[in-house]
């Protein structure tokens, strides 16, 4: 980073907010593995900084929309940003500051609830929004008029072929994908485009300071709601509750626990080329379960 962080970051503060703001003290929050992430004492108050040296500005101006549409149609508690822009080679994303220390007794009842609402928000096609990130990775969201036809095209072969051209997928996983379109054909219920988070994992969600569900780092689009409930229980941290109050105000379809590995082929194709390891064969085993369940 810079030789003086005390005083680089007090002129992005200062950039945003006007000369009058003092940078007091700083500290680096853990837990995010894209960006480098500051809670900021000023003595205008405190505030969350993310940087980023590796990615272009529109990475910030993705994650900005993402907030401000789940700010607008949710009932979550969203940081609002302050600003975001390049400071020398940094890019940078101010945000409200959310004090999480407190906690909630009916925390998992409301986060089931206002999930349950957000995913009552449809749209005419899946994708329908801008293109923008999952982690550091680019995601496509062309529209599609319908679920299976958006998921192999716009979630599994983009990561395919990003792994493919990388080296960390071999290049029979195309085929491979490709053959899940007729595979899958009707397997998937029917339902609206719904609005998702896109990247609701535990480390994602966090009280505020009233004890209230709170949702960051958000990679939205209109896809299937199933989508997000199986992203849910990929790497756990949900409790139970949720799951049963979320299934009470926006009851699922028989047969869901069979389809959650299905949807959950996309986070793990992105945690293959993020992070390699042993990913790609939990991807190659649901792909052998789909075929001797599927296949003819």
């Amino acid at each position: 980073m810079q030789t003086d962080p005390h005083a680089f970051y007090q002129s992005i503060l200062q950039k945003e907010l006007g000369g009058s703001v003092q940078l007091q003290e700083f500290s680096s929050i853990s837990g995010g593995c894209i960006n480098d992430v500051f809670k900021m004492d000023t003595n205008q108050g405190m505030y969350f900084l993310k940087v980023n040296q590796q990615m272009p500005i529109h990475f910030f101006e993705a994650e900005k929309e993402g907030l401000e549409l789940l700010d607008q149609i949710s009932r979550f508690t969203i940081p609002n940003v302050i600003g975001l822009g390049t400071f020398q080679t940094t890019q940078y994303l101010l945000l409200e500051y959310i004090d999480s220390r407190r906690t909630s007794v009916n925390y998992w009842e409301e986060l089931g609830v206002r999930l349950a609402e957000l995913h009552k928000n449809s749209n005419d096609s899946f994708g329908g929004v801008n293109d923008n990130y999952i982690g550091k990775l680019p995601q496509s969201n062309q529209n599609k008029s319908n679920w299976l036809d958006f998921f192999i095209e716009e979630r599994l072969l983009p990561q395919v072929n990003l792994g493919v051209k990388s080296g960390v997928i071999p290049q029979k996983y195309i085929e491979s994908t490709n053959a899940l379109r007729s595979l899958l054909k009707d397997y998937f219920p029917e339902e609206k485009p719904a609005l998702l988070h896109g990247d609701l994992w535990s480390g994602n969600t966090m009280y505020d300071s009233q004890g209230q569900p709170c949702i960051v780092d958000p990679a939205v689009y209109y896809g299937h709601r199933e989508a997000e409930l199986a992203f849910t229980t990929l790497f756990g941290g949900f409790d139970k509750l949720f799951f049963e109050v979320y299934n009470e105000v926006f009851p699922w379809e028989k047969g869901i626990e069979e389809r959650l590995e299905v949807y959950n082929i996309y986070p793990l194709l992105v945690h293959t080329n993020l992070f390699g390891g042993g990913y790609l064969e939990q991807v190659n085993a649901i792909y052998k379960r789909i075929d001797k369940a599927l296949g003819y």
